[in-house]
């Protein structure tokens, strides 16, 4: 680690602790060269894969439009936003699991209706009509019938 004083590339490390979150490491360190001290933090750096688009577009990942596609599913439904804020992080957590660099829209898809099932079945059917374009009333008996069973 390259001291930010006096560039020296020779520090040691004097102390190291985990954060309270658990997610970072705050270490304490001193220059070899200029004998002053300063402080660094070590977090992993996870990326989120590009999102392949049925169309073949490539997109980042966007965490916002995941939250966006969970709250108009869950519109005027009782869920606590605690319960929404878990499933979210839920569906992250399984697309970083999988450690691919590209994903296909209908795969991360699939993952949301997972979680939105036990959340609420209204949500869930919102999400699959338009995930799943429904096109006629068959095609929700059909989703609704996949619940049940």
């Amino acid at each position: 680690m390259k001291c930010p004083f006096c560039g020296t590339l020779d520090t040691q490390v004097i102390d190291s602790r985990v954060s309270e979150s658990g997610d970072s490491i705050r270490r304490r360190r001193r220059c070899a060269g200029c004998d002053k001290r300063f402080t660094t933090y070590e977090t992993s750096d996870l990326r989120l894969p590009q999102v392949v688009k049925s169309n073949g577009n490539r997109e980042e990942f966007s965490n916002e439009k995941l939250r966006e596609g969970f709250t108009r599913a869950l519109h005027k439904r009782p869920v606590p936003t605690e319960y929404v804020d878990k499933a979210i992080h839920g569906v992250i957590r399984q697309i970083l699991s999988l450690g691919e660099r590209e994903l296909p829209s209908r795969q991360i898809g699939e993952i949301v209706m997972n979680a939105l099932k036990p959340l609420d079945k209204v949500a869930y059917i919102r999400f699959a009509s338009v995930y799943k374009s429904f096109q006629d009333v068959d095609d929700f008996r059909h989703a609704i019938k996949d619940l049940d069973s």
